[in-house]
């Protein structure tokens, strides 16, 4: 690997620790007047500082499909997750691979088909024990803060006071080095027309394909793909 990316790799893996692995977590079933009731499309735009690099991303889903574009120093990574299919694309180099998903990630789509696959940050952090420490405010939005503190670090993700509980703030600081990383979930928009087209990779871009076993033990020995993957719980089912 580079040195940018293996910076970039470690500023991802340093997110992926703030956001307690993306997503996951046990939740109850809703009922299906709430899920009909649920908007369809979501967008949300996201700023990351602290004591790493700085990254900006813009991420939409529609369904279960998601679209999230990533820029950290001056490179843009795309990430496509539609059907059976986890797609991560270097777009600044015009690389790219085509992961198929797990089993277990597939199944989830068709049991919660309505559900946001993203920003569910504080169900994943409440299912690994945090805390509720109090109630805020943040840019004017009723809030509630959650903590978490392991061996690992000190979690704490603000969460608006409502049914979409979503997420506008995460703080992270790591136990060993000090290290404290910000994401500003600074827009949020429900009902935004997003055609399907709009969650299939470039045709022009040269896709390798690659089986969800295959890269779970290439995985194990180096890097796979141009980017590491951000919501691995929309990969691995978990």
């Amino acid at each position: 690997m580079t040195d940018r990316a293996r910076r970039f790799a470690c500023a991802a893996l340093l997110l992926a620790f703030a956001l307690g692995a993306d997503e996951g977590g046990k939740k109850q079933e809703k009922g299906a007047a709430k899920e009909a009731a649920a908007p369809d499309t979501w967008y949300a735009q996201l700023f990351t500082h602290g004591d790493t690099i700085v990254r900006v991303d813009h991420t939409w889903s529609k369904g279960r499909k998601l679209r999230s574009e990533l820029v950290v120093q001056g490179r843009s990574f795309l990430t496509l997750v539609n059907g059976d299919r986890y797609i991560i694309v270097d777009q600044t180099g015009g690389t790219g691979i085509a992961i198929r998903r797990a089993p277990e990630a597939i199944a989830l789509d068709a049991k919660r088909p309505n559900e946001r696959p993203f920003g569910r940050e504080a169900e994943g952090l409440i299912a690994k024990g945090a805390e509720l420490v109090r109630s805020d405010s943040l840019n004017g939005r009723p809030c509630r803060v959650y903590r978490k503190t392991d061996e690992v670090g000190k979690r704490e993700i603000w969460v608006t006071d409502d049914k979409q509980k979503l997420p506008l703030r995460v703080e992270f600081s790591t136990r060993d080095a000090g290290a404290r990383t910000v994401t500003d979930f600074i827009e949020w928009l429900s009902g935004v027309d997003l055609p399907d087209a709009f969650f299939e990779p470039d045709p022009r871009v040269a896709l390798e394909t690659i089986e969800y076993a295959d890269y779970v033990e290439r995985s194990k020995e180096e890097p796979v793909g141009p980017a590491p993957v951000l919501f691995a719980p929309l990969l691995h089912g978990k």
